[in-house]
Parts: C-alpha cells; sequence; structure tokens
C-alpha cells in the first residue's frame, strides 16, 4: 500500500536532487558526475540516494523521457476503476508493459491513471485491450488533444 512520507524523510540534499533530476541528466560518458558535484555528492553517493529515493517511494520511476510522437509514435492518457483490493496487483500488471511511462493512484471512481507511449499510434489500443484482457478491467483512453509541461519542484 502507497503511503505518505513522514515530513523528515527528505532532507535539503535530496529535496535539491529531486528538483534537479527534473531537468534531466545529460548524456555523456559520466552521466551523474555534473549532477553529483551540484549536489555535494560523489557519484556512488548520489547514486545511493536516487535508489533510496526510489525504495521509499519517494520517486517512483528513473529514467529517460522519450518523445514518442516526435518519432513516430504516440501517448494516450488511461484511467482504470480498480477495486481497492486489487489495486497493487492490478498496478504490477500495468507497469510491466514498457509503454506504461508512468502511473498514479487518484482519489476518484478512475483510481488508477497512466500514460501510454507506444512506437506507433496503433499500439495505444492493442496494449489498452492486452492491459483490459489481462486485468478483466476496462481501460479509458484519454488522447492528448494538446500538451502542456508542467514542472515539478519540492522545496529545498
Amino acid at each position: 500500500m502507497r503511503r505518505t512520507l513522514p515530513p523528515d524523510a527528505l532532507d535539503t540534499t535530496d529535496r535539491l536532487l529531486i528538483n534537479r533530476l527534473q531537468d534531466g541528466v545529460e548524456i555523456t560518458t559520466a552521466p551523474f558526475a555534473a549532477l553529483a558535484t551540484a549536489t555535494g555528492l560523489t557519484e556512488e553517493a548520489l547514486l545511493a540516494r536516487i535508489a533510496r529515493l526510489r525504495e521509499i517511494g519517494a520517486i517512483t520511476r528513473f529514467g529517460p523521457f522519450l518523445d514518442a510522437a516526435a518519432m513516430g509514435g504516440a501517448f494516450c492518457l488511461c484511467a482504470m476503476a480498480v477495486p481497492e483490493d486489487r489495486f497493487e496487483a492490478v498496478m504490477t500488471l500495468v507497469n510491466a508493459h514498457p509503454e506504461v511511462a508512468h502511473n498514479y493512484e487518484r482519489q476518484h471512481r478512475l483510481n488508477m491513471w497512466f500514460v501510454l507511449a507506444c512506437e506507433r499510434p496503433e499500439g495505444i489500443a492493442s496494449t489498452a485491450a492486452g492491459i483490459a484482457a489481462e486485468t478483466g478491467l476496462t481501460v479509458h483512453l484519454f488522447p492528448k488533444m494538446q500538451e502542456f509541461f508542467i514542472g515539478f519542484r519540492v522545496e529545498a
């Protein structure tokens, strides 16, 4: 079960690191060197912090964001009404699909929201159908009409 982190779960360095990760990591032979320097850590300590942030649930995903639409693919926001007693199991099934970019729980009848990013536009329907077949639940599709960027920052 997901839980809210206690107020003291993140220190100032954790918060700075979360904010810096939102700006991206340079693709170089030592991608974490500059970020480690900027946060006052060694590369090993930085990677250990990222792992810890994932373990405690402060971040749920760490990896590249690829613009599927720019490469001929497609994105789609999806939602499901998942019975609370099945939420963890369904989340595991959904997140096992490499097309799932991220997944969020919401306090709503449609309590699981996730984004599909597929190589081809037709991959959206087939992936959603696969998830529906695996879970026995309806996957509601909300295709993107306009894109917005909303940056996430924590008080550091």
